[in-house]
């Protein structure tokens, strides 16, 4: 038997949009018995509650569709795995193998960089704390500190002779403006000012070798008149690089002319520090 009331309860819905409690109160009917006749209407738009989760839902929608996982959604939208799945169900999970494989990598990552997160802070603490009772204990350096350190570093790194091939001049090259400005005082204690030597930036040929010639000028306060023509690397497309970018600027050269007698001079520093040890 049909409900009498069946067919106004909907119409009053469909047709004028009323809500339930206005349905209720124009045909008197109870709240369960008006859901029961509603069964199946969708309720009108304008008696719907702004859900605050709707931006979410549809952010988890957008996230699965690029092949998000239940758990990653949840984490990234800050909800249960539950919600995230109830949002997302309807949508299976297809992922390209290479696509999958980067993003676990990409999640690994970001797994252990926050589980070591912790663990790198205390170690930079400690490291900083070192550094700072390490440095306390350089002070201030006199010429003779500064002869000493700056025949090691040429021992180190400057050109040096051979048996086979006298080659008695000083010659520095390096990429360290600190370990260059090192280098630079010990020949003012030699009495090797500034504007003596001749300098020349070695760089690859995908640099810009101009640009790096003016900042080691003003790095170092160089003379830029004393820069010779740089030399240029050959640049191999298949060498898998580090040193690119606006803070490459190569190596530089610093050469002394008419410094045999210097050379001989570090030889001799170097000669006299290696037999101090054997006795130490």
């Amino acid at each position: 038997m049909t409900d009498p009331h069946g067919d106004e309860v909907r119409r009053l819905r469909t047709e004028e949009h009323l809500s339930v409690r206005e349905i209720r109160a124009r045909t008197g009917l109870g709240r369960n018995r008006v859901y029961e006749l509603l069964r199946g209407v969708p309720p009108p738009e304008r008696t719907r509650r702004p859900n605050a989760r709707d931006d979410l839902r549809a952010e988890a929608v957008a996230l699965r569709s690029t092949g998000h996982s239940v758990p990653e959604i949840a984490q990234r939208l800050g909800v249960s795995r539950s919600t995230a799945y109830l949002w997302v169900r309807h949508l299976p999970l297809h992922r390209d193998p290479e696509q999958e494989q980067q993003r676990r990598r990409a999640h690994s990552k970001t797994m252990t960089e926050g589980r070591w997160a912790t663990h790198r802070q205390e170690r930079d603490k400690a490291q900083a704390a070192v550094h700072d009772l390490a440095a306390r204990v350089v002070g201030e350096l006199d010429d003779r500190d500064v002869l000493l350190l700056g025949a090691v570093s040429y021992w180190c790194e400057g050109t040096k002779s051979k048996p086979w091939r006298r080659d008695d001049h000083v010659q520095f090259v390096n990429s360290d403006p600190r370990l260059l400005l090192l280098f630079l005082r010990f020949l003012e204690v030699c009495g090797v000012g500034r504007a003596a030597p001749s300098y020349r930036v070695s760089i690859h040929e995908s640099a810009d070798a101009e640009a790096a010639a003016d900042w080691w000028a003003e790095e170092l306060a160089l003379p830029r008149d004393r820069f010779q023509r740089p030399t240029l690397k050959k640049h191999k497309v298949t060498t898998a690089r580090r040193n690119v970018g606006d803070a490459y600027r190569g190596c530089l050269v610093i050469n002394v002319p008419g410094s045999r007698e210097l050379y001989w001079r570090i030889e001799g520093m170097i000669a006299g520090l290696f037999e101090s040890v054997r006795h130490v």
